[in-house]
């Protein structure tokens, strides 16, 4: 019987051997420790009713108001004839859509009807009728309108156009505007040529009263 010290001499009891044979080959130790984890993100709390209301006005009101303000400032405007210097085409209280693009492409042509400013006259604007072209000699003797000594064709017209105009040369960058209702209109008889740049726009469409809605001429 061969002497075993491990056994011939025994351990205490809360001691253990584990025998070379039983011993494991290498022990798995981590590397590091496991980070903890993320702590859950702070979600913020729903917004009121009141603050979603505004939020959507905000969201569809006001790009509408904008995009109007854009279309009246550049595109077009609505207005309302006041008196009579423009009969028989147009009547007081008849309401118009005054179209501001046309003439940003090309100048303003002969018998267009326009909405002009006038210098002097604050902020009221005219609407009148393009009689004379720059560099055209206008002229009224004898109840007709003369364009470079030729009489003008105005079929628009009632009646004939009274009082003389001496032959006058519009202007460059301006055009020479005159009333429907010869006899009843401050135009440019009175004022003068108008420039380009105080043209507001021209008559496009008549919309109101419904019975005479349509294209202006």
């Amino acid at each position: 019987m061969i002497d075993d010290p491990l056994i011939s001499h025994p351990l205490p009891p809360d001691a253990r051997i584990i025998r070379p044979e039983d011993q494991p080959g290498r022990y798995d130790v981590p590397m590091s420790m496991p980070e903890p984890p993320a702590p859950a993100a702070a979600f913020p709390s729903e917004p009121s009713s009141l603050v979603r209301g505004v939020r959507e006005i905000l969201e569809t009101v006001l790009p509408a108001v904008l995009i109007a303000l854009l279309i009246h400032l550049f595109l077009a405007q609505a207005t309302r004839v006041e008196g009579y210097s423009m009969e028989p085409t147009l009547y007081g209280q008849q309401r118009l859509v005054i179209e501001k693009l046309s003439y940003h492409f090309h100048a303003p042509q002969r018998d267009d009807i326009v909405v002009v400013h006038v210098p002097g006259y604050g902020q009221e604007m005219l609407i009148k009728r393009v009689i004379g072209l720059p560099g055209d000699t206008i002229e009224v003797r004898g109840g007709q309108v003369f364009v470079n000594n030729q009489p003008l064709a105005e079929p628009y017209l009632r009646g004939v156009t009274h009082g003389d105009f001496p032959a006058t040369v519009v202007p460059p960058e301006t055009i020479f505007v005159m009333g429907d209702n010869r006899d009843n209109s401050n135009d440019s008889r009175a004022f003068g040529p108008i420039a380009f740049k105080d043209i507001v726009g021209k008559a496009w469409v008549r919309y109101w009263p419904l019975g005479v809605a349509g294209l202006v001429h």
